[in-house]
């Protein structure tokens, strides 16, 4: 199993992130190719003060080959090109896999 995680910086707008993420940016994740399973938060914490993130998404596919071939699709470019649409805060993208 491979992961993607996607960490968001609070956005100039939250609400307008919030109507975009869940209205049109969440359905083009959906039909990412080889995608396995998705979750994401808009109500991040820290134990202590403020957190540094406001939203986190992660995505789980096969393997890292898998993860590729779907951000290398159309389905995946329009993914990533939806991105600055929303997240005026910007997305740090990681990812790796996952072991037991």
């Amino acid at each position: 199993m491979h992961k993607l995680v996607v960490l968001y910086p609070a956005p100039a707008d939250p609400e307008a992130f919030r109507s975009h993420y869940l209205g049109t940016h969440l359905p083009l994740v959906a039909q990412l190719p080889g995608l396995i399973a998705h979750r994401y938060s808009l109500d991040v914490a820290s134990p202590e003060g403020e957190a540094p993130y406001f939203a986190v998404f992660e995505a789980d596919f096969a393997d890292a080959p898998a993860m590729g071939a779907a951000l290398g699709s159309p389905e995946g470019a329009a993914v990533q090109a939806d991105v600055p649409r929303y997240a005026t805060g910007g997305a740090i993208v990681m990812h790796y896999p996952i072991s037991n």
